[in-house]
């Protein structure tokens, strides 16, 4: 059975950021995914530059590698895209390839020659797509960051907590890296292969983390009435803050915590009822004091049963209600048991290795783990055998640090 990206390859030159899961999601679904990484002594970039990750023992690190699942179904190849033999390599692969992922500061790739006015002069079909903090243009283009950057200018850091008067809490790097890094750039070179189908021509996808946070505004309850009434959504004070009775993570009786989210008036009602408190159902969207105390009241009942008697009896009312799980729990969750969101995949050497699974489900063409992470440089002389380099010349390169 033919995957869906069957046919397209693809350049990953993400390092260990964010922008990997999108190679790694199209590798899934069926594309060719080459993983280009600097040689040993060829300079480097990206988190955890100077950390030691890998141990010492090279069945050890191999090991450790074959868990890193946003290498998974993708080449190992190490070219130094410093040297102009390595560009040379590059623009041969790039002229039999269909899309290339980057996730430098704007300018690096430009300086060695294989940026996209480059490459579309060698391929007019490539698509690339430039995944960076600020996106390709603007006065913060070259900045260096991190998520909580991004969120921040983004408007999205600002209105996470529970009231104005507390700091802002960083929600991991799920909001500019994982919203906007993975899923926009996915979504955009998706788009972009659409495009080609009717024009022929590929282009530039610039993904700007800044501008993907700014963009979720559109679905947070009250910044974008912000246009129409001109009131500023406070912290903690918007509909779905974490601060309020009906949208809330309570502690339970065995310190652990459940989320409840009965928005909806009927829901609000059938949670009330559960709890024996019916006199709370005309006051779901009371101000305050009547909302702190409903909150300090609900808390104190949510301390007299677990975390899972809670969970079971409030599904069976009909209330929108969930575990805060641990990681460890995430992956004996019955749902995600179910939904195959843990797979086992054998491993010639090591057994089985367990790894995240695949969260689009299609019907017809399923994605695949067709392939673990490997050491760096697996499949470099394969690669550049495919290119036309005979083994002498491949020997050659390696003795200048071109390849490894």
């Amino acid at each position: 059975m033919a995957s869906a990206l069957s046919g397209i390859r693809v350049l990953d030159l993400t390092g260990l950021g964010p922008s990997a899961l999108v190679s790694m999601t199209l590798g899934d679904m069926g594309a060719e995914v080459i993983k280009l990484d600097m040689p040993p002594g060829g300079g480097h970039r990206g988190v955890g530059d100077g950390l030691d990750y890998f141990p010492e023992s090279a069945d050890e690190a191999e090991k450790m590698t074959a868990y890193v699942a946003i290498n998974r179904n993708k080449k190992s190849v190490a070219v130094n895209l410093r040297t102009e033999a390595g560009q040379k390599i590059f623009h041969k692969l790039v002229a039999i390839s269909d899309v290339v992922i980057e996730s430098f500061r704007p300018g690096v790739m430009d300086r060695m020659n294989v940026g996209y006015e480059a490459l579309s002069r060698t391929n007019p079909r490539i698509i690339y797509c430039a995944v960076s903090g600020y996106g390709q243009t603007g006065p913060y283009k070259g900045f260096p960051g991190h998520d909580a950057n991004y969120a921040g200018f983004g408007g999205v850091l600002g209105l996470t907590g529970e009231r104005s008067d507390n700091a802002p809490v960083v929600a991991l790097n799920v909001v500019a890296d994982l919203a906007i890094a993975y899923l926009n750039a996915t979504v955009g070179v998706l788009l972009a292969i659409c495009a080609r189908e009717r024009t022929g021509k590929g282009q530039l996808v610039d993904i700007s983390m800044t501008d993907g946070v700014v963009a979720l505004l559109a679905g947070i309850p009250g910044a974008t009435e912000y246009f129409y009434s001109g009131l500023l959504p406070q912290r903690g004070e918007t509909l779905t803050s974490g601060n309020s009775p009906f949208y809330s993570v309570y502690e339970t009786k065995d310190g652990k915590y459940i989320s409840i989210c009965p928005i909806e008036p009927r829901f609000w009602g059938n949670m009330c009822r559960a709890l024996g408190r019916d006199d709370l159902t005309p006051h779901e969207f009371a101000p305050s004091p009547k909302k702190e105390e409903m909150l300090n009241d609900l808390k104190k009942i949510f301390l007299t049963k677990t975390r899972d008697e809670w969970f079971d009896l409030l599904t069976k009312a009909d209330v929108p209600v969930g575990k805060i799980l641990n990681v460890g729990e995430v992956f004996t969750d019955p749902q995600v048991v179910h939904r195959q969101m843990l797979v086992e995949v054998p491993h010639s050497k090591f057994g089985n290795v367990k790894q995240v699974g695949i969260s689009i489900k299609l019907s017809d063409t399923p994605g695949k783990i067709r392939s673990l992470a490997v050491p760096l440089g697996r499949h470099t002389e394969e690669t550049l055998s495919n290119l036309g380099y005979s083994k002498a010349e491949i020997q050659k390169l390696r003795q200048e640090n071109v390849v490894a």
